[in-house]
């Protein structure tokens, strides 16, 4: 089984919403029991004592727009035991990629990477959620293609 962590800075936004997309991906191909999907923060802005906030309503919105659910997600922060219990760490922009490396203090396996080349726009400030969904599904459908060839076929 592969596990992966998609990583944004608040977990309310981003990475929720490439986790539900990269569920739902897998799941409409019946690989559902080769992957273990979730999300998380690399800053605890969103969590407020052990109670994380839930997706932020627009971008739960724009997941209901493609039949994807993601109620019950909460946010929650990357910690730095994570690294071993994961295979893939992936980050929305570069700014996340730093963080994830300093809270993890290094990447000895290679464990992380940036969802696309360029870095996802961050919805929280353009308020253009549609955008963001595009760039996180196509970037989760490069991932899935990469993941096929290596992960799946063991």
């Amino acid at each position: 089984m592969t596990k992966i962590m998609f990583v944004c800075h608040g977990n309310i936004c981003r990475s929720p919403m490439a986790e539900f997309i990269f569920k739902d991906m897998v799941a409409k191909r019946g690989l559902e029991d080769r992957f273990y999907i979730a999300s998380s923060a690399t800053s605890s802005e969103e969590i407020w004592g052990a109670v994380g906030n839930p997706v932020y309503p627009p971008a739960r919105e724009e997941l209901a727009k493609h039949g994807i659910s993601c109620g019950g997600k909460r946010a929650v922060r990357l910690r730095a035991d994570d690294y071993d219990k994961y295979d893939i760490f992936v980050g929305m922009d570069s700014a996340n990629i730093r963080n994830m490396s300093l809270i993890f203090g290094s990447d000895p396996e290679n464990k992380i990477r940036k969802l696309n080349e360029k870095d996802v726009s961050d919805p929280w400030y353009t308020d253009d959620f549609d955008v963001a969904y595009k760039e996180i599904y196509r970037g989760c459908v490069e991932l899935l293609e990469n993941l096929k060839g290596k992960e799946i076929e063991k």
